[in-house]
């Protein structure tokens, strides 16, 4: 596996790949990777014949009071992670390579950015945008792969090179998850033992939720009951049943939905979701 600091030679080391028609894939992260990460490396290497990991604790996504300084970080784990799985090259940039002439605090992502966790995180969105796009400015990749629990980022980026006309192919696997049904995270390890045990009740009555709409329940009142089944347990930021498409919500005729949630326990913020097709719709 090559290692990369410098954006000047890793994309001279990607041009005789390109220059040979090679695929390229992009694996962006912030480190502190888990299963749920190596199964984003396993779809790009199905995908493409170079796959490019980074890792990059970026700042501009972190509000004021988040946890960008203490963010967890094992590069020596991460690396070897990475090394078992046979990734071609790691790229390993700076704030000064990433962002060679500061942030633009202009940044926009448009109204989707504004809702769900855009509503508790200003300008999260708009920070995640920024990099996705700078690495993509860098790496000029065939692919990049995502994670679905991200699932308003997922959609977000793929606007983003829908609305600046970027020749890349944004490919998402589903959301990974430990035994007892608890989205994995990088976060997850801020849990405390009894937190981790009660955490997996997120999850639960999300997929109660669930059956509930499938069973033919109306959509406001699962809404409503999954609120407050899940606020005796937790903090719950936020839990909406919407378009899976576009975060709009439901008409009559919309087949494809999510469910989706944020909630705090303790203080560790986690995010998840189900999306599925309505019955008879």
């Amino acid at each position: 596996m090559k290692i990369f600091e410098s954006s000047d030679d890793l994309q001279f080391f990607l041009e005789s790949y390109k220059n040979n028609h090679k695929k390229v894939a992009l694996v962006p992260t912030m480190g502190g990777l888990h299963d749920g990460h190596l199964k984003l490396v396993e779809k790009a290497q199905a995908l493409a014949d170079v796959v490019v990991v980074s890792i990059f604790v970026n700042p501009t996504q972190f509000s004021k009071g988040e946890d960008f300084e203490s963010y967890p970080k094992n590069f020596t784990n991460d690396k070897a992670l990475l090394v078992d799985r046979g990734i071609d090259i790691l790229f390993i940039p700076s704030k000064n390579e990433i962002y060679p002439n500061g942030t633009l605090l202009n940044y926009e992502v448009g109204p989707m950015g504004q809702i769900l966790c855009g509503a508790f995180r200003p300008f999260h969105f708009n920070g995640v945008a920024q990099v996705v796009k700078r690495l993509f400015d860098i790496v000029k990749p065939d692919y990049s792969v995502f994670g679905e629990k991200d699932y308003q980022q997922l959609l977000i980026i793929k606007s983003l090179v829908k609305n600046v006309d970027l020749s890349v192919s944004i490919e998402s696997v589903a959301t990974q998850r430990e035994s007892d049904n608890l989205a994995m995270s990088t976060r997850n390890q801020y849990l405390s033992i009894k937190n981790r045990k009660k955490a997996p009740l997120f999850y639960k009555q999300l997929s109660k939720a669930k059956a509930a709409i499938e069973q033919g329940d109306s959509i406001e009142l699962v809404k409503q009951k999954a609120l407050s089944k899940l606020s005796v347990d937790f903090e719950v930021e936020y839990l909406e049943v919407l378009n899976a498409n576009n975060l709009t919500q439901i008409v009559t005729n919309t087949a494809e939905i999510i469910i989706i949630s944020a909630i705090r326990l303790g203080d560790t913020r986690l995010i998840d979701n189900i999306v599925f097709r309505r019955p008879n719709v």
